[in-house]
């Protein structure tokens, strides 16, 4: 999603009657970068869940369970190298992150299309 469609969304909910309802939208907006409150916390509690060792947590919470699984099963084998190992678990982390941002990413910019087009 461009800048300028952003730019239009807000312009669209600034240009509504300014009533305490309307003010309070676009605080509410501009609060949770238009994603809602669940968008922002999405990719923060994936991050938290896949803090926990051994369980790859942050997969099973981005619903990618074959994802979580396969790294589980890869970590027995990689226990044996320390080196491997924590690799394996912060790239996790990071996967975890990524994906909770694109999905969010992705469902908000279903949403401002279709605020924009209704």
């Amino acid at each position: 999603m461009g800048e300028s469609e952003e730019l239009d969304i807000v312009e669209h909910i600034q240009n509504r009657t300014k009533s305490p309802i309307n003010v309070s939208r676009i605080i509410w907006y501009e609060f949770t970068g238009g994603v809602g409150p669940w968008g922002a916390l999405r990719p923060l509690i994936a991050i938290v869940l896949a803090l926990v060792p051994f369980l790859f947590l942050g997969q099973h919470f981005n619903r990618e369970h074959a994802k979580g699984r396969d790294w589980f099963l890869l970590q027995i084998p990689l226990l044996l190298s320390i080196v491997l190992w924590p690799i394996l678990w912060l790239y996790s982390i990071i996967d975890a992150w990524w994906v909770a941002n694109n999905r969010v990413a992705k469902e908000s910019s279903i949403h401002n299309f279709s605020e924009v087009s209704g």
